[in-house]
């Protein structure tokens, strides 16, 4: 959503989303790399981020383990001052290789290995079927 351009696509997001008068409940980022799904983090309150530890059951069998306080995402803040108390979720995958491709010319769609890819979209899938069902 062009975070690297003054995170313009968050901020019209935002605005898009108030002017039509859309209620949001809780907003997901991506944007740490397509690679293996580790977890989601939360930037919200205790009881939210308690919420999200409440669902890691879930995702256990899947060798996700990772359910803690952290951060959403820059393109999904603009959501946060416009919506008092809503959770913001960071899809969390492995970060080992992430500055071998982050703004470098590896950094392209051939590059991408298309089962991670897989995984995480399922992941956050999965992830937002359950907040679907809780909230």
């Amino acid at each position: 959503m062009n975070e690297e351009n003054e995170n313009m696509g968050g901020k019209t997001y935002a605005k898009i989303v108030k002017e039509k008068g859309e209620k949001q409940i809780a907003a997901l980022e991506s944007d740490r790399g397509g690679f293996t799904p580790r977890g989601f983090g939360c930037d919200g309150t205790p009881e939210q981020v308690e919420f999200l530890k409440s669902l890691a059951h879930h995702f256990s069998p899947y060798d996700l383990s990772t359910f803690e306080k952290g951060y959403g995402g820059v393109d999904i803040g603009p959501l946060k001052a416009q919506y008092e108390g809503i959770p913001l979720f960071g899809f969390i995958p492995d970060s080992q290789r992430y500055f071998d491709f982050h703004h470098s010319p590896n950094d392209v769609f051939e590059n991408v290995n298309k089962r991670e890819l897989e995984l995480g979209c399922a992941a956050m899938a999965s992830f937002l079927y359950l907040i679907d069902q809780k909230l």
